[in-house]
């Protein structure tokens, strides 16, 4: 193909792509003609349409925030309660350790404890239930104070009644079992003896 040729094509079809855009514009201006124009009462009950569509889309997003935020703080609220229940069960499965070394302590012969030899045992079982005390005490657990004091059934379940002179009734006399709580809740309610 020789330049001439080729400019001769380019010419032919510059010319074709002017002509196709003339329709177009004639084609789109005839189509706006055949229209009539929006008049302002269309115009407003539209604008009022629109802004009653807004509110009501507003309104729905506000409902859905609302129900994923009640959504989000029920499984905080859940995930808490879990962690809670099952700290309250394994501190419950470890009070009776606790329990044996209280015992252990307080029946040690008195001639083993003037030994020196027992001494490191003996200080030893003792730093372990101060730890293991400790440790329970990190995480909330307090001994429910039940020696002196009336009976109440929320914290004390009485196992024995004795007579003692000079003391009201319902007065707990001796703990048997140290009871223990976790913030506000009972995990273990103390055994304990009381007077009549």
């Amino acid at each position: 193909m020789t330049k001439k040729e080729t400019h001769r094509q380019e010419e032919i079809q510059e010319k074709m792509a002017t002509e196709a855009e003339g329709t177009y514009e004639g084609q789109v201006s005839g189509e706006h003609a055949g229209l009539a124009s929006p008049t302002s009462a269309d115009m407003e009950a539209e604008i009022v349409t629109l802004n009653e569509q807004v509110a009501k889309l507003r309104g729905e997003l506000l409902r859905r925030a609302a129900e994923f935020e009640n959504f989000r703080k029920q499984k905080e609220r859940e995930a808490a309660l879990a962690s809670s229940r099952t700290l309250e069960n394994n501190v419950r499965d470890l009070l009776p350790i606790l329990d044996d070394l209280k015992r252990l302590m307080h029946h040690i012969p008195a001639e083993l404890q003037a030994m020196a030899e027992a001494r490191p045992f003996t200080e030893g079982v003792e730093l372990i239930r101060k730890n293991f005390s400790t440790w329970l005490e990190g995480k909330g657990v307090r001994e429910i104070e039940s020696k002196g004091k009336i009976l109440d059934v929320n914290f004390h379940e009485a196992i024995t009644q004795i007579d003692a002179p000079g003391v009201e009734p319902d007065t707990i006399i001796e703990d048997y079992q140290t009871g223990y709580t976790i913030g506000d809740r009972v995990i273990r309610h103390a055994k304990v003896i009381v007077a009549r």
